[in-house]
């Protein structure tokens, strides 16, 4: 009896251990997810910023549109997410919107087409992915 109850938990913790990799390996997609969102966050607040008007306003949407779209689908495609993905993800959503609504909003108003502004905001715009991304990498 006692046999069986040791093979029991050793096949339990075995499949734990499984499951576990599992997550972990599964789970690395969002990374890439968080760098090509970085990286497209920094892409269009420099078009919208430093392009004339109204193309700087359309290419910047097109940029945000598609990655948003393709991530989307790259995101629903995957088969699994760690525990407390939402809330970390809804998170770092928020945190890109008040730094992208931030810079757009004294970019236009204070420093319209100055590089000076747009690039280092561009960068300020995409920390909330590439830090996001270096922290879930770290997990």
């Amino acid at each position: 009896m006692v046999e069986y109850a040791s093979k029991d938990a050793a096949a339990a913790l075995a499949r734990a251990q499984e499951l576990s990799a599992t997550v972990r390996d599964g789970t690395k997609w969002y990374v890439r997810y968080l760098v090509i969102f970085g990286c497209a966050s920094a892409a269009q607040a420099l078009a919208v910023g430093l392009l004339v008007h109204p193309y700087g306003m359309a290419i910047g949407t097109g940029i945000g549109g598609v990655t948003v779209t393709a991530l989307s689908v790259y995101a629903v495609r995957q088969r699994v997410s760690r525990r407390g993905f939402g809330w970390w993800h809804a998170g770092l959503m928020g945190v890109w919107t008040l730094l992208y609504v931030g810079v757009l909003l004294l970019g236009f108003g204070y420093f319209p087409g100055a590089v000076a502004w747009w690039v280092p905001g561009a960068l300020v715009v995409a920390l909330p992915g590439l830090i996001g991304s270096y922290l879930e990498a770290r997990r």
